[in-house]
């Protein structure tokens, strides 16, 4: 056994079927994990089930769909992921929502609740969904929670800086909670990263060249550049680690 075995471990995920939350997926089934891959599209799922027969028909992976929009969906997604196996060690809250880019000063009253709803609010219904289905387990308490932050609005020094600052709290305040039952929150700050959900900031070459200007690396990242800090914080090597924000960008 190593410090990164994740054997043994069941990861649960609101969005790994592209991105980032897909590279985590793969890095953790990668070391030894049973996980379980979600996505708001049952066809998107199908089609990533195709591409993971062999961990499905081993019964390491299963796919169940789910909207971060729906309280229901999220509790059907824990309800579905305990009875395929039994627990829920990891829990990454990975799922967001960029309706707009822009200054605060413009944008909708619709769009700033989304991205309440979806990126912030969604995220403490899950951790505490999973904290009432670790109680009914009677007590088992050895959960890792990871937090992975999405990056948005870099090329921007203010868009929307404050929806993730209050992610960062929300997982500092849960882990000072949730610490003694041996339950671990972090956040993941992965910075731009190439993915679908940035696009707006790296499909053009100058919003690229803005975005990554002050960047220490002056560079974008690519998703499975992150997935080895959620296998980190998921195994025995970040048994220590809790309330951090992993990452978090440092401009130069």
């Amino acid at each position: 056994m190593t410090l990164f075995d994740m054997s043994g471990k069941s990861p649960s995920s609101p969005v790994s079927t592209r991105g980032i939350g897909r590279a985590i997926a793969e890095r953790m089934a990668e070391h030894g994990a049973k996980v379980v891959i979600s996505s708001r599209k049952q066809d998107v799922l199908r089609c990533r089930g195709r591409g993971d027969q062999r961990q499905v028909r081993q019964g390491t992976a299963v796919a169940i769909a789910a909207n971060i929009s729906s309280k229901e969906n999220l509790q059907n997604l824990v309800n579905e992921s305990n009875r395929a196996f039994g627990k829920i060690d990891v829990l990454v809250c990975n799922a967001a929502s960029n309706p707009y880019y822009g200054p605060l000063a413009g944008i909708s009253d619709e769009q700033f609740r989304k991205i309440l709803d979806n990126n912030i609010v969604a995220n403490n219904w899950l951790t505490s969904m999973g904290r009432a289905a670790d109680d009914r387990a009677q007590g088992r308490c050895h959960h890792h929670r990871v937090f992975d932050r999405r990056p948005e609005g870099l090329d921007h020094p203010r868009r929307l800086r404050d929806f993730e600052a209050a992610d960062m709290q929300l997982a500092r305040n849960l882990a000072c909670e949730y610490g003694p039952h041996n339950i671990r929150v972090n956040c993941i700050a992965p910075g731009l990263i190439k993915t679908d959900f940035a696009k707006a900031l790296w499909d053009n070459p100058e919003n690229l060249k803005a975005s990554t200007a002050r960047s220490p690396l002056l560079r974008i990242g690519i998703p499975d550049e992150i997935a080895g800090a959620a296998v980190f914080l998921g195994s025995a090597a970040g048994n220590f680690m809790t309330g951090q924000s992993d990452g978090d960008r440092r401009r130069c």
